[in-house]
């Protein structure tokens, strides 16, 4: 599989953000994390991308699409990976 550019926003204490970097280490994808609480820059972005909602995990890949709190299943289908 071709090294994909991914950024994933989120924070360390939600659950969802903790289960996507499992899973995209789990399938050795890598990825580039950016904790908002601690990059006031990226959580302007998070917010401006969300209209207003701090919705993470925010996902941002190569192409320029983003995912929003995605479940694994959309993680596996837009990395065109089988589960």
């Amino acid at each position: 599989m071709p090294e994909q550019k991914i950024t994933v926003y989120g924070t360390e204490w939600c659950g969802d953000c903790f289960r996507t970097r499992q899973f995209l280490k789990k399938n050795s994808i890598l990825f580039t994390f950016i904790n908002i609480d601690r990059d006031k820059d990226a959580e302007k972005y998070v917010l401006n991308t969300n209209r207003g909602m701090c919705s993470v995990p925010t996902i941002v890949f190569e192409d320029g699409t983003i995912l929003v709190e995605p479940s694994n299943q959309e993680l596996a289908i837009k990395l065109g990976i089988n589960i």
